[in-house]
């Protein structure tokens, strides 16, 4: 099951994260760092298993593996950002 998200709303929670998650994202999940940087939209979107589509705030972006997403807000949760997505 797909779920949708603006392109700014992920950069946000991306930019929320504190220094060191995209590290932890990675080996939590047994993936390569670039990869969770992908899946972000730093310079290879199309690279990370979500596609985007054009539109408001960036575009729409559909992610079929919530995986990175879900340890993410995790992390922001237990860093006590409360306004994470």
């Amino acid at each position: 099951m797909s779920m949708f998200i603006t392109f700014d709303e992920l950069r946000e929670i991306k930019h929320k994260l504190p220094h060191g998650s995209i590290t932890r994202i990675a080996t939590e999940l047994n993936l390569d760092e670039q990869v969770v940087r992908n899946y972000f939209g730093a310079h290879h979107l199309e690279n990370s298993g979500n596609h985007i589509q054009p539109g408001p705030q960036g575009g729409i972006v559909q992610i079929n593996d919530e995986r990175i997403l879900d340890l993410a807000k995790q992390i922001l949760q237990e860093t006590g950002d409360v306004n994470q997505n």
